[in-house]
């Protein structure tokens, strides 16, 4: 059985949220990935007991999400939109004023590549720039471990492989159902120190667990790598990753509608080191999301009590001390 670091979790976990006429419905995204789950529950616990809202979590990933915004003005939130991955579609949605970016969810961002075991690389260090895995296909198992359907993370490794002809070369591209077989791809192989290439991004359990070597795809150039972003792009270009703005973003409905709450969304900032010792507490703990959310709110209330206004840092602190 996990073991739970405080009683304010037990606590924090039953209470109901705090009555408050000022905020309304709100709907926000839950993508298929861990940060995004510490990210979605700490917002959620802070606006329904913080603010008194009542709070939908929608699952969704990258891309689903933003064509469900354009197509129906919702959900009223997205968390953790890594906009090197969102594609054009969302910044035609900004364009049309339907959404609005109201800051960076992870300082200084995320990062983004393909990778190979440090200890691979220590082996055979020609594999760590993209000409040497290609001409060595069969030192990385022949195997180029995709993303799953949906992510945006898909679009640009596949737009990658078409570029750089990556089949032809004798690596086969496996394209995983879930960003669970994904990550236990890697953590197999790691573990049985075996060979492995693929797709991953930070901050993450397997990036802070394992020792990973990211490999070099060349000059990092903006123009191809937005022109990657696109679904089957024609002509697609090669382009290493930049480094990633992750954002919280919402509709323009929900600032006019929320203004209060669209403020404190606005500061809402993990450091990305933060970010990764939470997502190992989760790993150790066997724990949920939302337990990692009470888990970092009791014990980094330095960095939260910036976030909120007076009377929702009241009774979140009120909440949290019980």
């Amino acid at each position: 059985m996990r073991k739970l670091t405080s009683a304010a979790m037990l606590c924090a976990l039953s209470i109901p949220a705090v009555a408050q006429a000022d905020c309304g419905e709100v709907s926000i995204t839950e993508m298929g990935w861990a940060s995004n789950t510490v990210v979605t529950n700490v917002a959620t616990f802070i606006m329904e007991q913080g603010y008194g809202c009542d709070v939908t979590i929608v699952p969704s990933d990258t891309v689903p999400a933003v064509t469900s915004v354009a197509e129906n003005g919702e959900p009223d939130i997205v968390t953790e939109l890594w906009l090197n991955s969102a594609g054009e579609a969302y910044l035609r949605l900004e364009e049309q004023g339907k959404v609005e970016r109201l800051g960076k969810v992870l300082d200084p961002g995320g990062v983004e590549g393909w990778w190979i075991p440090t200890y691979l690389a220590e082996k055979h260090p020609e594999l760590k720039t993209i000409e040497g895995v290609m001409a060595n296909p069969e030192l990385v198992g022949g195997r180029f471990n995709n993303c799953p359907d949906g992510w945006g993370c898909r679009v640009v490794s596949d737009n990658l492989v078409r570029a750089l002809d990556l089949e032809e070369s004798g690596i086969e591209v496996f394209n995983h159902g879930s960003g669970e077989t994904l990550a236990s791809s890697m953590a197999s192989a790691v573990q049985n120190e075996e060979p492995w290439f693929g797709y991953y991004w930070g901050p993450t359990v397997p990036l802070g667990k394992y020792d990973m070597t990211r490999v070099d795809l060349g000059e990092i150039k903006p123009k191809v790598h937005q022109k990657n972003q696109t679904p089957d792009v024609d002509n697609p270009g090669v382009s290493d990753f930049p480094a990633a703005t992750v954002l919280t973003s919402v509709t323009s409905d929900f600032k006019e509608r929320e203004p209060e709450v669209a403020e404190m969304l606005s500061k809402l900032t993990f450091q990305t080191s933060t970010m990764s010792s939470i997502l190992a507490w989760m790993d150790q703990n066997n724990a949920s999301g939302e337990e990692a959310a009470v888990y970092f709110l009791t014990n980094n209330r330095d960095e939260w009590s910036s976030w909120l206004n007076d009377s929702a840092r009241e009774r979140l602190a009120s909440v949290l001390n019980n």
